[in-house]
């Protein structure tokens, strides 16, 4: 994305857009630094945008601010993305099988959630952003404010790893709205064990997307 495309919205909201995106897309195994001039250059804007955007990522714990050095994106490493999925797989386990008996209103929203995230499917960045929407909704269902809570902590690290995952297979988009259907149609069901399976095997297909496979 280039600063010509930075329209909409205001400075700050475009800028930080753009340099989430662009942290996203960063090498996975090596910390990068990013500084304001260089950032402002990039994106096309002025200093002032990328200042706020950048204490925004790094309250969402993105980058960290180092005094005179500029914004440090720590690696992701492979041991990392395990250890988040696992916490992902435990939560997401629990909060479906909760979910269960479902609310017809519920599962209606669910499928509209799906069709937000179709209809982002050649923007990345968005695209993420709903599947995390998709999730997030589902683990609100249990109504279990403590794991909710956490849980939005593990998501805000999710959307490198979720840009990673489509960027490295060309139908991985397309998989990930087949797998939140059957999600939803577990939840369907009425089965809480089909509405586990179906979570799991959709976090499963995450991992292989990732070139990393479960143990």
């Amino acid at each position: 994305m280039s600063g010509s495309q930075l329209s909409g919205g205001s400075a700050q909201d475009t800028t930080y857009r753009w340099l989430k995106q662009h942290i996203a897309t960063l090498p996975p195994d090596d910390g990068t630094f990013l500084t304001e001039s260089g950032v402002a250059q990039a994106a096309g804007t002025s200093r002032t945008p990328v200042r706020e955007a950048l204490l925004r990522l790094e309250a969402e714990g993105f980058l960290r601010i180092m005094p005179k050095k500029g914004a440090f994106v720590p690696p992701i490493s492979d041991a990392e993305v395990r250890a988040v999925m696992e916490a992902r797989a435990l939560v997401e386990d629990w909060c479906v099988r909760r979910a269960v008996p479902a609310d017809p209103a519920f599962t209606d929203e669910l499928d509209g959630l799906v069709a937000d995230q179709e209809a982002a499917i050649t923007d990345p960045l968005g695209f993420i952003e709903r599947d995390r929407v998709f999730h997030r909704t589902i683990v609100r269902r249990a109504a279990n404010p403590v794991l909710a809570e956490f849980y939005e902590t593990l998501r805000e690290r999710q959307v490198r790893m979720g840009l990673r995952a489509v960027a490295n297979s060309a139908d991985r988009a397309r998989r990930v709205l087949d797998e939140h259907a059957a999600i939803v149609a577990a939840l369907r069901s009425g089965d809480p064990e089909a509405a586990g399976r179906a979570v799991a095997a959709h976090l499963a297909s995450t991992l292989t997307a990732l070139h990393l496979s479960e143990r």
